[in-house]
């Protein structure tokens, strides 16, 4: 399946500054041509490409980017949408634990009133359905500092708050998983989309409990314990003000089916 994503993001640099970029498709998607440009007021801007090798991120860093306007641009046609490695030792460790978003400790004992025992493909999927049942997708019902116990107790959120209350649960029933983001055609409104990777024996299985895209289309950008791992946009030092960020994703042809009752890959 070919599709054709894009990215562009604008911002006003007031103080010199250090930013990390997640835009790019992550290493290891098929693309047929790619294009990522930084400019600051029309004249390129120096980035170090950064790879995460064990999730397979993409990084771009800019630093020392003085005041004026920041524009980012990306663009790649792709025919693979990149499907993870193979659950290593290292990740059963690091997607159990806690992390910023995913508070597990102050939700253990509402995952074993909730959804109980979770094994194999089955047990990821109904804590999936479970999260989509009980949640509404409501736009600017979050803030960025909302973990997966305030959504919780909210019942309402965005992709990346479906995504850390998934992604706790699963973890306070022993299961590894963690976030991905990713281009999703099909997701309307359109934006970047976050889904969920669980380990189920030695693979890594995709569910997505918002529904609002179909999973076999989903291209991989980047993975991590939660959003604070996978952002597109992270400011480590210096003074900016986000402009705008425009994003699409479309596929070639008509978009598959997904009845979201079984597990698949990213592909």
């Amino acid at each position: 399946m070919r599709r054709h994503l894009s990215a562009d993001l604008t911002a006003a640099i007031t103080s010199p500054v250090e930013a990390t970029l997640g835009v790019t498709v992550a290493d290891g998607v098929a693309t047929e041509q790619e294009r990522f440009t930084a400019t600051l007021d029309g004249d390129p801007v120096d980035v170090q490409d950064v790879l995460d090798e064990a999730s397979g991120t993409r990084w771009h860093v800019v630093r020392d980017v003085p005041p004026g306007e920041l524009a980012v641009s990306y663009a790649a046609t792709v025919t693979d949408g990149g499907a993870a490695a193979p659950v290593t030792p290292l990740d059963r460790i690091h997607y159990v634990r806690p992390s910023r978003y995913v508070d597990l400790d102050r939700l253990e004992a509402v995952a074993r009133a909730e959804v109980g025992d979770v094994a194999g493909e089955q047990g990821v999927l109904d804590v999936a359905d479970w999260v989509h049942e009980h949640l509404r997708y409501v736009i600017g019902s979050s803030t960025v500092t909302d973990g997966a116990s305030d959504t919780y107790l909210s019942r309402t959120g965005v992709c990346r708050d479906f995504a850390h209350l998934t992604l706790a649960l699963l973890r306070a029933r022993g299961i590894p998983a963690r976030l991905v983001a990713c281009y999703a055609p099909g997701l309307s409104p359109m934006d970047f989309h976050a889904v969920v990777e669980a380990a189920v024996d030695d693979r890594w299985v995709v569910v997505d409990p918002t529904r609002l895209a179909p999973r076999t289309s989903l291209v991989r950008i980047s993975a991590g314990a939660d959003a604070s791992e996978t952002s597109f946009l992270t400011v480590h030092s210096g003074g900016m003000t986000f402009k705008g960020l425009q994003v699409t994703a479309t596929a070639e042809g008509d978009l598959p089916g997904d009845d979201h009752r079984g597990t698949v890959s990213i592909a």
